[in-house]
């Protein structure tokens, strides 16, 4: 067992509550903050009344917070935890946040000597739960290491490259999701329509080249009509817009993920942003004037 550490942990959500879980069982002194401190109460750490008190003194702290600008508010706003958490502690951003708001965060850890790693996550609520999450990090090597122990509680960590190169993997994962959430949609429509059963469609491809977690998973879903929220809509539509924007920063074109971002769009317009994103197939339904 790797020793034990002084976390604190910011945002005990859908995707941060199991994961502030499993470190508390992995043994280590877990202090958790959560905008509705009912939901850090639950998890039976200690809860704290602002993420400042969750860092003050803490070895690591990481947060798992909903956007970049929540992020920078916590981590750098007036009494945000940089001016808390001590020096030579390690910062764990796990949130899926843009490239560059990484690197500006990582910047102004190190001019207080605080360790900086963008970590963000893949694999959703059952990932987090079962500690099979897929760890996207950027940092240095030293600060990789010093984080992988405790990362390893949580599911894969592999380290991409410098500060910011976590949450550049984590986009490009982001499209390759949302692009084959679209597709097996529509394979899925055209089966019922064509007069197919697509429930024994999704079984013959299971293990050949157009098998996949998202026709395993949110196939299943789809077909089933089980849109409890994983990862909601509106989160994912977040991820790709903000994919698209460094695409366009680096004068790339991605017609693909274009088409795919505003079925996103229109999905969020038409009140399903709360579902999870595997309810996109809800809006091809729309689109072709079908029940829901």
């Amino acid at each position: 067992m790797h020793e034990p550490r002084t976390i604190g942990f910011i945002g005990t959500g859908i995707m941060g509550g199991p994961m502030a879980r499993r470190l508390i069982d992995a043994g280590h002194d877990v202090r958790v903050w959560n905008r509705t401190a009912a939901k850090a109460a639950a998890l039976g750490a200690t809860p704290v009344k602002t993420p400042a008190a969750a860092a003050d003194g803490a070895e690591i702290v990481i947060v798992m917070l909903s956007s970049g600008p929540v992020c920078d508010e916590v981590i750098l706003g007036e009494h945000g935890l940089l001016d808390t958490m001590p020096p030579d502690s390690l910062l764990i951003v796990m949130s899926s946040i843009p490239v560059e708001t990484a690197r500006h965060q990582a910047e102004a850890a190190g001019e207080r000597h605080i360790h900086y790693l963008d970590a963000p996550v893949s694999g959703g609520e059952r990932g987090a739960i079962d500690g099979s999450l897929a760890i996207m990090a950027g940092g240095d090597e030293a600060t990789f290491a010093r984080a992988r122990p405790v990362l390893e509680s949580l599911g894969r960590p592999v380290r991409i490259g410098p500060a910011g190169s976590g949450q550049l993997a984590k986009l490009i994962n982001q499209l390759v999701v949302a692009s084959t959430i679209a597709t097996v949609s529509e394979g899925i429509l055209l089966a019922e329509r064509g007069g197919a059963d697509p429930a024994r469609v999704r079984e013959a491809l299971l293990g050949g080249f157009a098998d996949s977690t998202i026709l395993r998973a949110h196939g299943q879903r789809m077909i089933e009509q089980d849109f409890a929220p994983g990862g909601p809509a509106k989160w994912q539509l977040k991820d790709t817009r903000t994919a698209l924007a460094q695409a366009d920063s680096l004068g790339l074109d991605l017609p693909v993920a274009t088409l795919v971002n505003r079925l996103f769009e229109d999905m969020v317009a038409n009140g399903d942003g709360e579902l999870d994103h595997s309810a996109l197939i809800r809006e091809l339904r729309r689109r072709n004037a079908l029940p829901c």
